[in-house]
């Protein structure tokens, strides 16, 4: 499956982390699986929920891998690096998705390659690979207000007043990940690209 596309949502495993902000590339990934009709399961190949699916029209179909890592943010690397083994797909051909401190709450901002800008599952990743070339799907959720931890802020689940905004948030970021394969990076950076965020 060397044609295919690895969309890795980071994030932390288990019911305590499922709402929280740092879980939103779980969600999209949750969201793209439900879009193709993939039903994420334990891979055979580590620790990690995965499905194959295909994007696209019948007769120009991209066949892609969904998943999301059952070890724990800073440890993304792993199960990532073992799909991408597992699949022989290229690590220019992954796409991460995963929160953004520096993009404000609702933005997205979709790139290719770059540091990981504190984030430790990108950080993970990199190690893990390598390489920071593979695509990215950055979804703000915003500084913490006033002193809170950015460490801790991850970690707590939307305000009220953003749970009205996260389904569409989702939505974008599950459609500009689909975008990404099928329109290439510069169209999909035209449509969806919103916020400033640092690089």
């Amino acid at each position: 499956m060397s044609d295919a596309w690895l969309i890795a949502g980071l994030g932390n495993p288990g019911p305590d982390y499922s709402a929280t902000r740092h879980n939103v590339g779980y969600m999209a990934v949750d969201r793209i699986a439900a879009m193709t009709g993939a039903k994420l399961s334990r891979h055979k190949r580590g620790n990690v929920l995965a499905a194959e699916a295909k994007l696209g029209l019948p007769g120009s179909q991209i066949p892609i891998i969904v998943a999301e890592s059952l070890s724990y943010m800073n440890e993304s690397g792993g199960p990532i690096k073992a799909l991408l083994q597992f699949y022989d797909i290229p690590a220019e051909r992954l796409i991460a998705i995963h929160d953004e401190l520096d993009i404000p709450f609702a933005a997205l901002r979709v790139k290719f390659g770059g540091g990981d800008n504190g984030h430790n599952g990108l950080k993970s990743t990199r190690n893990a690979l390598g390489t920071g070339d593979f695509y990215r799907v950055r979804i703000g959720i915003g500084r913490p207000p006033g002193r809170q931890d950015p460490a801790a802020f991850v970690l707590k689940p939307f305000a009220s007043s953003e749970r009205a905004e996260l389904p569409e948030l989702i939505e974008r970021a599950a459609d500009a990940t689909c975008s990404l394969i099928t329109q290439g990076l510069e169209r999909t950076q035209s449509t969806f690209n919103t916020g400033l965020a640092k690089e």
